[in-house]
């Protein structure tokens, strides 16, 4: 496994992955005018706004999965189909929590995404609660609820040293 900063070049393969995953995962669990806004030109877009944000995952040559950090938060996380099943998602965990660094670190996952909460939870990250997020759409935000996911990374005295506020949670999700 290689990890490198994205390249336009990668664009489409990215968005390939991400489309499909997004909809593998989120289609029959967020609200029906969500999945609606969720258009191959939708990824495209959103694709090439997060692209200097995003860090894709090489196996044997072949582009395998992504993950996007924004701040404390791991925005995004997709491994491809061929990839799925086969202990790569363990290892890009493991690395996405390194590029986070020190602290305690957040994500969303769609409300009845068990699958995602699975493995989010063998991977040691624990179930917040459930809090109202704001998604980017190419219309404009559309809130939905999400489960937060929370990890505190980093030697132990620097994470109980640590005074965390309350976050404000109007960012962009899925």
């Amino acid at each position: 496994m290689q990890i490198k900063p994205a390249h336009p070049d990668d664009a489409a393969r990215l968005v390939e992955i991400w489309y499909h995953g997004w909809h593998q995962a989120h289609a029959d669990v967020v609200p029906p005018a969500l999945t609606a806004l969720r258009s191959f030109e939708e990824f495209t877009m959103r694709m090439r706004v997060h692209l200097k944000h995003t860090q894709v995952v090489w196996v044997e040559g072949q582009i395998a999965g992504f993950f996007m950090v924004d701040h404390d938060e791991i925005y995004q996380f997709y491994v491809s189909d061929a990839f799925q099943g086969s202990g790569l998602a363990q290892q890009m965990m493991a690395a996405t929590e390194a590029e986070l660094g020190h602290g305690l670190k957040w994500l969303a996952c769609s409300v009845g995404n068990t699958r995602a909460s699975r493995f989010y939870e063998a991977c040691g990250w624990v179930q917040a609660g459930t809090i109202p997020y704001e998604v980017e759409t190419g219309e404009g935000p559309l809130q939905i609820d999400v489960w937060r996911y929370e990890k505190r990374l980093g030697p132990q005295e620097q994470a109980e040293a640590m005074i965390v506020a309350d976050p404000v949670v109007t960012q962009r999700a899925m």
